[in-house]
């Protein structure tokens, strides 16, 4: 939150603008920060017609209402939700459903918070943001639903010498031992190794052995 305050460049803060509002969210005593930025983004979409803009703002009118306003958090989820549509910026989206998600399973909807969630972690995971991906199973995983492993046959397609590594490693081969294999640097064998992981939607070696890639 303090970094985040420190932003001055409008266009850098509008960057930043769901970070922003998500932090003063959760920090105690920043109340009027989320107002003033929501303010701030809900006259630069009036003007300019950004529906990125709108569905930011109305993440941060819900919010604000979920922090104690007396107005109801919904209808500005629900409004967020119906911009982001629009907007075709699939990873703001994807934290827009998991606030909502977090909002009704606290609210006791379990049931109604585990549709927002699953699109989320989809989401997360398709685009390799694992930590936000963790943290929409946890909250999955509170509303009473486990999420399901992605199927690698579903995946986003591996490029065929992410195969031969994810393979190789699958197999118990070390990365020196990969790199000797297929005459690559251990550089190239990280890179292609990390970018397998993100596409499958795992962390770790042991990860890829329990896929059983073929």
């Amino acid at each position: 939150m303090h970094h985040l305050r420190r932003l001055r460049h409008p266009a850098i803060q509008r960057l930043a603008a769901l970070d922003r509002l998500e932090a003063a969210s959760r920090a105690d005593g920043h109340a009027g920060h989320i107002r003033t930025w929501t303010d701030e983004l809900e006259q630069f979409a009036e003007d300019t017609g950004a529906a990125w803009a709108a569905a930011i703002a109305a993440h941060g009118r819900a919010l604000i209402a979920a922090n104690g306003d007396t107005d109801d958090p919904e209808p500005h989820f629900l409004q967020a939700m119906a911009e982001h549509s629009r907007a075709s910026r699939p990873v703001a989206q994807a934290r827009t459903q998991l606030a909502y998600g977090e909002f009704l399973r606290r609210s006791r909807r379990r049931v109604d918070a585990r549709a927002p969630l699953r699109a989320a972690v989809d989401v997360f995971t398709e685009v390799g943001a694992l930590p936000w991906a963790d943290r929409a199973r946890q909250e999955l995983r509170a509303s009473g639903e486990t999420a399901r492993q992605r199927d690698p046959s579903t995946s986003v397609q591996l490029t065929p010498q992410e195969q031969q590594v994810a393979n190789l490693v699958s197999r118990g081969s070390s990365n020196a031992d990969v790199a000797a294999q297929l005459f690559l640097s251990r550089r190239t064998v990280e890179y292609h190794l990390r970018n397998a992981y993100q596409k499958l939607g795992v962390r770790s070696r042991g990860d890829l052995v329990r896929l059983a890639l073929s």
